[in-house]
C-alpha cells in the first residue's frame, strides 16, 4: 500500500515533456479565473479545441516577439505558458478541458505586468482571434470573460 502511495505522488509531481518543474500547489479548475461558457456556441466559433491549439500558439509567439512585453517573457517557461493557456482557454470555453494551472494571482506574482502591457496582451490575443477567424462577437465575450483576470496579473 506505501509503495502505491508513493507511486501515485511520483505520477502526480510528473513534469510533462520540455516544461521546468514547479512547487506544487493545490489543482483546480476555478484556478482558470473564470467559470465557462454554458452550451458548445462559443467552443464551435472558436473552431473547436483544435481553433484554440492554433490561436494559443499564434498568440503565445506574438508575445515572445512584442517588443512591448517581450521581456516580461524571458526566462519564463514558454511550454508551459503554452499549455495553460491552451488548457484555461479550452475550459473557458466549455471544450471539456481541466485547467491544471496556479491561481492567475499565483501565476503572475512577481512577473510585475503593469496596465499597458496587458493592453498589449489582449491586442496580441484579439489579433490570434482574428487570424483563426474567430467572429468579433466571440471575440468580445471571450475578451469580457478574461477582463477581470486583469486585477489579479497587474501588480502595481
Amino acid at each position: 500500500m506505501v509503495m502505491f502511495l508513493l507511486a501515485l505522488a511520483a505520477a502526480a509531481q510528473t513534469v510533462p515533456p520540455g516544461e521546468d518543474p514547479v512547487a506544487p500547489y493545490a489543482q483546480h479548475d476555478a484556478n482558470a479565473g473564470a467559470v465557462p461558457f454554458e452550451g458548445q456556441a462559443m467552443l464551435r466559433a472558436f473552431h473547436g479545441r483544435v481553433g484554440i491549439d492554433r490561436i494559443t500558439d499564434n498568440f503565445v509567439a506574438r508575445l515572445v516577439a512584442d517588443k512591448r512585453i517581450a521581456d516580461i517573457f524571458k526566462g519564463q517557461d514558454i511550454v508551459r505558458l503554452r499549455r495553460l493557456l491552451k488548457e484555461q482557454f479550452c475550459y473557458i470555453l466549455a471544450g471539456g478541458c481541466s485547467y491544471t494551472g496556479r491561481t492567475m494571482r499565483d501565476s503572475h506574482k512577481d512577473i510585475g505586468v503593469q496596465t499597458a502591457d496587458m493592453g498589449a496582451l489582449v491586442e496580441d490575443l484579439q489579433a490570434a482571434m482574428r487570424k483563426e477567424g474567430v467572429p468579433f462577437s466571440a471575440q468580445n465575450r471571450f475578451l469580457a470573460k478574461l477582463a477581470p483576470m486583469k486585477r489579479d496579473a497587474v501588480q502595481r
